[in-house]
């Protein structure tokens, strides 16, 4: 049975060499990603596993972060995944990369009963601040790493959800509901809130002058997308974390700046008492947080809104909006 490896791990030479003694495979039609990318459910020696193919010529997410391989591959061949704290479950046990390096395929323990339940209610406020707590580990585990950690670079990540990218899919026919999104919410945004588009909008088109700003500070590797689709707490407690496809060396408060954003209506707490909790958990785990706390929070809020603006302004000019606002007009000043 595969297990999790310590090192750096191989990768298998072919799906058929991944999957060898495979004795059930069944397609998963009602859980496929948004990004486009192929799920099945297999079983291996009594044991239930998932697969996830993620190919280049189907995965949206791939092709706007110029990820040629997988960003997973990446991160596995280079042992940052098994250098995880242990509270973190990342479910990947075995990779196998696609002929010609256009994407691969990952082999995972099937941990959907431990998922956080699709649905609109918040989430349990102890299962909260665990996951601001590991999320903190992670960060301090990797605190000050060096070139292994660029997987996917930052400038990258900005423009996963910009007018570029819901332009290009357009210009190639794509069919994936998210682009199709990005691309009607942000024009949307400069009718809706005109004085947040003004400060994220240029910058969603061209996010350098954030990259190069947030560079200037520390760095740690981040994750990406610690949105709840992707979360979950196993049976020992420790924190389950799905879809490592936009990891990279960045600002620990851009994970926590994504994770407020995208998960705005489930939090158990207020987002002013989130930054609290997470910022305890990192100095807790040994990471001193001045001077540089502030400064980073602000670019990284707005950076939030530099990939978020076109799916707030589908709510309308709400409260979560015009907090988000504020944020962004704050931040954009330190760049200028």
């Amino acid at each position: 049975m595969p297990s999790p490896a310590s090192t750096a791990p191989p990768v298998a030479a072919s799906v058929e060499e991944l999957l060898a003694g495979a004795t059930a495979r069944e397609p998963i039609v009602d859980g496929a990603g948004k990004s486009g990318a192929r799920l099945e459910r297999v079983t291996i020696d009594g044991q239930r596993y998932v697969v996830k193919y993620l190919d280049l010529a189907d995965d949206w997410t791939m092709r706007a972060a110029g990820d040629l391989c997988g960003a997973s591959l990446t991160a596995w061949r280079r042992g940052l995944l098994a250098r995880l704290p242990d509270c973190i479950h990342q479910p990947i046990v075995a990779v196998a990369a696609n002929p010609g390096g256009r994407g691969c395929a990952l082999l995972m323990h099937d941990v959907g009963d431990w998922l956080v339940p699709v649905d609109d209610e918040p989430i349990p406020l102890a299962q909260g601040l665990r996951f601001l707590d590991h999320m903190a580990a992670m960060h301090a585990t990797f605190w000050g790493g060096g070139a292994e950690l660029d997987v996917v670079p930052a400038m990258h990540r900005y423009l996963d959800l910009s007018p570029w990218m819901a332009q290009a899919e357009a210009l190639l026919g794509s069919g994936h509901l998210v682009p199709k999104l990005v691309g009607e919410g942000w024009p949307l945004l400069a009718e809706v809130a005109p004085r947040a588009a003004a400060a994220v909008v240029p910058l969603a088109w061209d996010p350098s002058p954030l990259v190069a700003a947030l560079d200037q500070m520390p760095q740690t590797f981040v994750h990406g997308n610690w949105k709840l689709d992707n979360l979950g707490t196993d049976s020992d407690g420790r924190t389950v974390v799905l879809d490592w496809e936009l990891p990279g060396r960045g600002p620990a408060l851009s994970d926590l700046a994504w994770y407020l954003s995208i998960n705005c209506r489930r939090l158990p707490q207020s987002k002013a008492d989130t930054i609290v909790v997470y910022r305890e958990a990192l100095e807790r785990h040994g990471v001193d947080t001045e001077p540089w706390w502030d400064r980073q929070l602000a670019l990284c809020l707005l950076g939030a809104l530099v990939q978020f603006g076109w799916e707030k302004a589908f709510g309308g000019y709400d409260d979560e909006l015009a907090w988000w606002e504020e944020r962004a007009v704050e931040g954009v000043r330190l760049l200028t």
